[in-house]
């Protein structure tokens, strides 16, 4: 059994070719082979977001705090609360992050296919997140 203690790891800065805004991603663990499982907490500052990207075999969201946004490419933008799970298929192009005025905590869970966790693309443009989520 193997016990990672709370602050071993190093908080890191979300780096500027992924996310948009201030983003604090914090390790939480990474299985060893032939477990393939990752999970981290990313914080997202007011405005912040990931850019366009893909998991080759799904993510699981868990937020825990704040109110966020979110959106698989071609659907709408969806508002996020603390205690909401999500689960984005996978390959499927999407999106997530804080609001204009609220920070949004999340746990993102994760496998790797091939060593590949993650498929990074463009950022995703002030018109598109700035168009938010449709009244209901």
């Amino acid at each position: 059994m193997e016990i990672r203690r709370n602050g071993e790891t190093p908080s890191r800065k979300g780096p500027a070719e992924n996310f948009t805004g201030a983003v604090r991603i914090d390790s939480l663990f990474q299985a060893e082979a032939p477990a393939r499982v990752g999970g981290a907490i990313l914080a997202f500052e007011p405005g912040a977001r990931t850019n366009w990207h893909t998991h080759p075999l799904g993510q699981t969201l868990l937020v825990t705090s704040g109110v966020g946004w979110t959106q698989c490419e071609g659907g709408p933008v969806e508002e996020i609360h603390a205690g909401d799970v999500l689960w984005c298929p996978c390959n499927h192009r999407h999106w997530h992050g804080a609001t204009p005025t609220t920070a949004m905590t999340h746990i993102a869970i994760a496998e790797a296919l091939n060593g590949k966790v993650v498929e990074w693309m463009e950022p995703v443009s002030e018109a598109q997140y700035l168009a938010g989520p449709k009244a209901a």
